[in-house]
């Protein structure tokens, strides 16, 4: 706190001498603009003589000494004064950032709700404390979408392990349990460590997402989007999904292995979440700078205003998707944080008859956002290469 104070007090010293010697100086010239002209005057009479036989004597004049010391006099007074009206100003200047820099101190990972409310005047420290509420507000968001994303991976952990560990101790209490039982209970044991081994795969994916693009390389959408298509149409033939694709050249710039997991997770969650003898289109094209990719669906309907929960952690909106363990909840949510990290846009609506068509478009520069149809719906940062469901 001590070495803050001391170099708030030197900012304000170097502003305060700056101010003063911008003050200083002007009353130098003010006085040598004076002082001139007057010097000249008193030089160009004669000492002997008067100016003019028609000047009448009105009293003692200011002679080159007088002059030449009186200016040395008001110099001298003008130190003091300089300096305090620069250390008042600089005083002046300073507080908006003494209150910035209060405030900051006070805000913490438990109190970013707190404000700095500059208001009036705009000026450039208003405008920075305008942005650094801005930045308070997003990382309050960010906190509290944390603190909610552990609890329900604590609670989508904890079910499984609950259920393996009642498997293992049902089973070990029977005292007529048999080798076939023992089997059993083995492989429902191994199923639960499977589902476990997914599911923190799945986080592991989010997680990784979360920082970001490392790396960043040009590649065709089209040839990543193949690839995947690829190795799920045997996945959609078990299931009776008419897996389509129309893909044209799109070249675009990023993280192939994060663009291939934002595919996969598109794909699996289309083929997931549809009917029977539903259907799976996956189309790819360019216009101008943005790589365009669309994955339609068909399903159950979902309203509009259910949308935005889509791309949230573990959020199943059917009931019967609850009961579900081929998926987890983060498959869209995934996909969202892989649009992000890459600066893309991302537009899901839902189809009157229903089913999802999302729309992910890449583009150099263009700034994050999600639209659900008409609707504006916000989301976090994420993303990997991997199918989470």
């Amino acid at each position: 706190m001590t070495s803050q104070r001391l170099a708030r007090r030197s900012l304000q010293t170097r502003l305060g001498l700056a101010y003063a010697a911008g003050i200083y100086a002007a009353g130098v010239f003010v006085l040598v603009l004076v002082a001139v002209p007057l010097a000249s005057i008193n030089a160009a009479i004669p000492k002997d003589r008067p100016t003019s036989s028609t000047i009448t004597e009105t009293g003692p004049g200011i002679s080159l000494p007088q002059l030449l010391t009186g200016s040395a006099v008001a110099l001298v007074i003008l130190i003091p004064v300089a300096l305090a009206l620069g250390w008042y100003v600089a005083g002046r200047f300073l507080h908006p950032l003494r209150a910035i820099t209060a405030t900051a101190q006070i805000i913490s990972a438990g109190n970013l709700h707190q404000r700095l409310d500059l208001g009036e005047p705009t000026d450039e420290l208003t405008e920075l404390g305008h942005t650094l509420d801005g930045l308070f507000a997003r990382l309050q968001a960010s906190f509290d979408a944390q603190r909610h994303f552990v609890a329900n991976a604590s609670h989508e952990l904890r079910t499984p392990l609950a259920g393996l560990r009642t498997l293992l101790e049902v089973t070990l209490a029977d005292p007529d349990a048999d080798t076939d039982t023992l089997r059993s209970a083995c492989q429902e044991a191994l199923a639960l460590g499977g589902h476990q081994e997914r599911l923190v795969h799945a986080l592991l994916a989010l997680a990784t997402s979360e920082r970001g693009v490392t790396r960043w390389d040009t590649f065709d959408l089209a040839h990543v989007v193949e690839g995947v298509l690829a190795s799920r149409r045997d996945q959609a033939t078990e299931t009776g999904i008419d897996l389509a694709g129309h893909l044209t050249p799109s070249v675009t710039a990023g993280d192939p292995r994060l663009i291939e997991s934002l595919v996969a997770n598109l794909i699996d969650n289309a083929i997931r979440h549809n009917h029977p003898d539903g259907h799976v289109k996956v189309t790819t094209e360019a216009s101008g700078t943005q790589a365009t990719l669309t994955v339609t669906n068909t399903g159950p309907v979902i309203p509009d205003n259910q949308i935005q929960r889509l791309f949230q952690p573990f959020q199943k909106l059917a009931p019967e998707r609850q009961g579900r363990r081929d998926g987890y909840g983060l498959g869209l949510a995934i996909v969202h944080a892989v649009t992000q990290a890459h600066h893309a846009t991302l537009t899901a609506a839902a189809r009157p008859e229903g089913g999802l068509s999302i729309t992910v478009r890449f583009a150099y520069g263009s700034e994050p956002s999600l639209t659900s149809g008409n609707d504006h719906a916000g989301t976090r940062d994420r993303g990997r290469s991997a199918s989470s469901g």
